[in-house]
Order: structure tokens, then sequence, then C-alpha cells
């Protein structure tokens, strides 16, 4: 389930990194509407983590209001890239 069990190369180490990357993206974006103190130590710890994916997406994204479709963008490349480093055979 979620590509997590198989971990038996260095592409699947890579992979299993990328996606842990898109779930810290999703955990990101849930909290957004639960937490809104930007001094909470988890949020700190997920936008320092995020934010290098997120930030460039963000530039090139058409601004839609008050809807952030970036981190779902953001989670649909990454488990994209994922999947075909867990495929590629490193």
């Amino acid at each position: 389930m979620f590509g997590f069990e198989s971990i038996d190369s260095i592409g699947g180490l890579i992979a299993f990194f990328i996606r842990l990357l898109g779930f810290a993206i999703l955990i990101r974006a849930l909290l957004s509407w639960v937490v809104r103190d930007p001094s909470n130590p988890i949020v700190r710890v997920l936008d320092t983590i995020t934010d290098p994916i997120l930030q460039p997406l963000r530039r090139i994204m058409p601004r839609t209001g008050m809807m952030d479709f970036t981190p779902m963008i953001a989670m649909i490349l990454l488990f994209f890239i994922a999947g075909l480093v867990a495929n590629s055979g490193l």
C-alpha cells in the first residue's frame, strides 16, 4: 500500500523519501485548516520541509482566489516521480 513496501533498492529508498515528502505536504495542507499559529513547532517543521517544493510551484501556478491548489499539484507530481524512480531499476 502506498508503495512503502518496496525499499529493497536505492530507487525504492529514494521513492520512499519522495512519497514521505508528499505526505508531509498533505499534513501541512490539512493542518492549515485547523492550526492558524505559524509559530507552532509542527507547522514550522512542515513549512521548512515542504517550502522548497511548494514555493517554486506557487510562482508558476495562477492565482485561484482563496483556494491554493499548489499542495495538490505538488503531491501528484511527487507521487508520479516516486513511481518512476521506484520502477527505474536503480
